[in-house]
């Protein structure tokens, strides 16, 4: 990239204890500077996402809200269009959605879904894409696609934002990433989830000549509108605090990495305010990556990440 891209934060959390907690968390994340607020979309003890974060709009009042991110196999595309038009109009244009091919072998089990090669999970991902395009943007939409068929399909509401909300595609193999570049607006870039679960060969990909390699791959496929790209990272290893290196060492057993290459990993941020700032510095200047998402289950995270998060915003 040719600028230096400002600094903005999210937070993904997975839900709360009731529907007080939940606005108070939203309330909090727009109080800390947070620019977005997440919900993930699994069958297991995450809330499904549409239905809370219409609440969390609701209890904001700049607060964009999200999705990191929907599956595709789960909701056919135009109802998907339907329904995130709303949230988008209801919210006046303050939804980002991630959507993505599907990784988790656990939810097509729970569901009984058929859980396709994918390669084949990736196309009709891209059919999809274009299909929530297409009906966010013209008064009917008709579309003959492998995976899908549409007729004179209508969206209705309109979205607030004309042609819909920007969309976040991400992933850490080169045929997500290749679709992320020509079609999304924010790309996540993360580990090979391909096993269909996080394991010690999902940490074998996070470190740093894969990040590398995969920007190559954006940036090739991207072609000129590059520069355009917002590149944004999900941190799953979080620690504020003056031994980074006691944190990594107690993780390392766990993952399989030396405790080197977990402070090195983009998906970890640990050490004081001021190291945190400098990683995330060198970073953005490595990498591009200035959308920094801190995933989070109790609030506890999204507290204690809050003086990065002062600190680099806009900047």
């Amino acid at each position: 990239m040719t600028s230096t891209p400002p600094f903005r934060f999210g937070t993904q959390q997975r839900h709360a204890p009731d529907a007080a907690a939940w606005r108070s968390l939203a309330r909090r994340a727009q109080d800390l500077g947070y620019s977005s607020l997440f919900l993930p979309d699994h069958f297991h003890d995450a809330w499904s996402p549409l239905v809370p974060l219409t609440v969390a709009a609701e209890a904001t009042t700049t607060l964009k809200v999200g999705t990191l991110v929907i599956d595709n196999d789960f909701r056919h595309p135009l109802v998907l269009a339907r329904e995130i038009a709303a949230l988008d109009l209801l919210s006046e244009g303050r939804v980002e959605l991630g959507i993505g091919a599907g990784w988790m072998t656990a939810d097509y089990e729970r569901a009984g879904l058929t859980m396709d090669p994918p390669g084949v999970r990736i196309a009709r991902l891209g059919e999809a894409v274009e299909i929530l395009r297409g009906l966010w943007s013209a008064d009917s939409f008709s579309f003959t696609g492998s995976h899908y068929r549409l007729q004179e399909a209508v969206c209705t509401p309109r979205p607030h934002t004309p042609g819909g909300p920007p969309l976040i595609i991400g992933g850490g193999g080169r045929r997500v990433l290749t679709l992320a570049a020509q079609h999304a607006d924010i790309i996540g870039v993360a580990a090979k989830l391909s096993s269909g679960v996080v394991s010690a060969e999902t940490a074998a990909t996070a470190v740093r000549h894969h990040y590398l390699e995969r920007l190559e791959w954006i940036r090739d496929a991207a072609g000129p509108r590059f520069e355009e790209l917002e590149l944004q990272v999900l941190v799953n290893l979080v620690y504020v605090g003056p031994d980074r290196m006691g944190f990594a060492e107690s993780i390392a057993p766990l993952v399989g990495l030396s405790p080197e290459d977990i402070l090195d990993a983009p998906v970890t941020l640990a050490g004081t305010v001021d190291e945190i700032c400098d990683q995330l510095e060198e970073r953005r200047k490595m990498y591009g990556l200035s959308y920094i998402v801190v995933q989070d289950s109790d609030q506890s995270v999204m507290q204690a990440f809050a003086p990065v998060v002062e600190r680099l915003s806009g900047r």
